[in-house]
Parts: structure tokens; sequence; C-alpha cells
């Protein structure tokens, strides 16, 4: 390989390496909105 193949090469690995991190250090808050359905007594067997 060229040397210009190995550093676009080394570029991308090293973009990719940063995402991954990225996405694991992330602290996603958890979705806060109450959630309220009413199920109809038919759905239930007596």
């Amino acid at each position: 390989m060229s040397g210009s193949t190995k550093l676009v090469l080394a570029v991308v690995v090293l973009v990719l390496a940063i995402g991954v991190l990225f996405l694991a250090a992330w602290d996603i808050p958890p979705p806060s909105s109450t959630i309220e359905k009413t199920l109809p007594d038919d759905r239930f067997p007596r």
C-alpha cells in the first residue's frame, strides 16, 4: 500500500474509534414522559 492509502485508512479507523468511544461514554437520559393507557376489560379472560 502506498503512504496516502495508509494515511486514509488510519484516519478512518481513528474516526470510527472516536465515534465508538463517544457513544459508549454518552449518558443518554431516559424518556421522562408519563404514559397512561386504558385497557378494556374484554382483553382479559375470566
